[in-house]
């Protein structure tokens, strides 16, 4: 996957060999199983190009990973206290790549004198209308 997600387009079995191979010894057919392999398992989906296949990844590494870790945390049976251990492992760069994650996720701030229910709590009371003496 890593090579296939490198690349981000499609690839044949002869690319990713030839890629392998400047790092060690490696057969056509090892990499075609392994090819196949991930097709069969949804992680890469294939089109026909002659007598060959080019794979392209159905996901990016990020989402990928994210998969991962939602679902080695929804089976903790305490997911607060594995998120406490998680935060706990990462680096400063990791804890502030985590805190943009999050202010991206929450979007911007809206200041309270920008929200027309801070000014008039009134409005957020049905109780406190006109004519209501609060007796």
């Amino acid at each position: 996957m890593t090579r296939v997600w490198k690349w981000n387009r499609p690839v044949t079995v002869r690319e990713v060999l030839e890629d392998l191979q400047q790092e060690r010894s490696i057969a056509y057919t090892t990499v075609m199983t392994v090819l196949d392999n991930l097709h069969q398992k949804g992680w890469v989906r294939r089109e026909a190009e002659g007598r060959a296949y080019r794979y392209e990844a159905v996901s990016t590494r990020a989402a990928y990973a994210a998969a991962l870790m939602n679902d080695a945390w929804s089976q903790s049976d305490n997911p607060a206290a594995a998120l406490v251990a998680f935060f706990g492992m990462m680096s400063p760069e990791q804890r502030e790549a985590l805190r943009d994650a999050v202010r991206m996720v929450q979007g911007p701030e809206t200041p309270a004198k920008e929200n027309p229910a801070a000014e008039n709590p009134a409005d957020e009371n049905p109780a406190a209308t006109e004519g209501d003496t609060g007796r």
